[in-house]
């Protein structure tokens, strides 16, 4: 990997907060739907689980997107193509914000996260670029802050925005944040800054590492899990405890301020605690929040309760398992993140599914156990990751 410029000292101070304003935006526009599923479906004349295949098919391109844009792009410097994704992603959003039906918003939804793809592994890849490798960790936890601020702020927002105004605004209000954020990029990250190239051989070299393919096994169950209740997150509120707009929202502003709690607590704990500590802690937490919201389906106060604990998990166990691949092979983490953005893509996709499938067949209840199977096996994979003691 190459260093960036020797004249680049105040470029690099500010491109680890220019990296994680842009997972903002990627967190908004891959989050956007579910915070809206309700007004998606009134505003579109569809079924809410037809407005969350809109998840679905949008973590199905995410998944299938993330490798192959790596290989594609691997040579590209870095500034040039994060800005040009970061661009994309404001682009689409304005977009879906005059699609005049469900068909177009689809595939604008499909299309733009074709590209967005790149972006999150690509930013936690040039985190490794810019900071010594004793930094690296808190580092990657920092940027992924970025998608705990879209959770904790962006989410909440979106769906008060867009009970109020509209689905559209809201989808020009992300578009907008977006060329904000790629104007950021375009000024703070330094230039020349390239990393490994992405071919056959890295891909295979992948495959081969026991270690790696525990983490992306993690990954895709820890995000099935969370996406069988989070997506339909609203609906079953309103169905099971009969929550209303502001009630939703407020559990959502819950969720996504525990989150930025949870992962700001991660990046400081991390250097000192170890990635594997601190992954056993977050993936308890997630566990024990949604095992919570099963046992206290129907109750209100007790499911945002749930959800708080849920919060301070589900964001940091992401930037663990960036610092766990990083830190498991330097040489193949332009592949190996990719790669586990696209299992976590796999993992949104199969959640929304099964979660869309128990929403439609009125298994209301169900959806909490089923997402708490899920957690409970990815706590099991990750004790067989532990690192060996000394």
């Amino acid at each position: 990997m190459k260093n960036p410029p020797a004249d680049g000292h105040v470029p690099r101070r500010f491109a680890p907060t220019a990296l994680m304003l842009g997972n903002i935006v990627t967190g908004c526009a891959v989050l956007a739907p579910a915070g809206m599923l309700s007004e998606l479906s009134s505003g579109l004349g569809v079924s809410i689980r037809d407005a969350g295949l809109l998840v679905t098919f949008g973590a199905i391109m995410l998944c299938v997107g993330s490798p192959i844009t790596a290989s594609l792009t691997s040579r590209i410097e870095r500034r040039t193509l994060l800005a040009a994704t970061l661009a994309v992603l404001a682009l689409g959003n304005l977009a879906s914000a005059f699609a005049p039906d469900y068909a177009s918003l689809l595939a604008i939804r499909l299309v733009m996260l074709a590209v967005g793809a790149l972006y999150t592994p690509q930013a936690a890849g040039t985190a490794a670029l810019i900071v010594p490798a004793e930094k690296r960790g808190s580092t990657i936890a920092y940027i992924f802050l970025g998608w705990s601020l879209a959770a904790a702020v962006g989410l909440p927002l979106i769906a008060l925005i867009a009970s109020r105004y509209g689905w559209r605004t809201a989808y020009g209000g992300i578009g907008a944040i977006g060329c904000i954020g790629f104007l950021l990029l375009a000024w703070r990250l330094p230039r020349g800054l390239t990393g490994t190239p992405v071919n056959l051989k890295t891909w295979a070299d992948v495959g081969r590492n026991r270690l790696i393919l525990l983490l992306l096994l993690i990954t895709m169950l820890q995000m099935s899990g969370q996406f069988v209740v989070f997506t339909f997150m609203g609906p079953l509120l309103r169905g099971l405890a009969q929550a209303d707009a502001h009630e939703i929202g407020l559990v959502f502003l819950i969720y996504g301020a525990f989150g930025f709690i949870g992962i700001a607590l991660a990046t400081r704990i991390v250097d000192s605690w170890g990635a594997y500590r601190s992954s056993m802690l977050s993936t308890t937490l997630i566990l024990t929040g949604i095992t919570g919201w099963a046992l206290s389906a129907g109750i209100y106060p007790l499911m945002a309760c749930s959800v708080a604990i849920w919060g301070l998990g589900f964001a940091s166990t992401n930037s663990m398992q960036q610092v766990r691949l990083v830190s498991a092979a330097p040489a193949l983490a332009s592949a190996s993140v990719s790669l586990n953005t696209s299992v976590l893509y796999i993992g949104q996709a199969v959640g929304s599914a099964i979660g869309g499938l128990l929403y439609a067949g009125g298994w209301l209840h169900a959806s909490g156990y089923v997402a708490a199977g899920f957690v409970a096996l990815a706590l099991v994979t990750l004790m067989l990751t532990r690192p060996a003691t000394r």
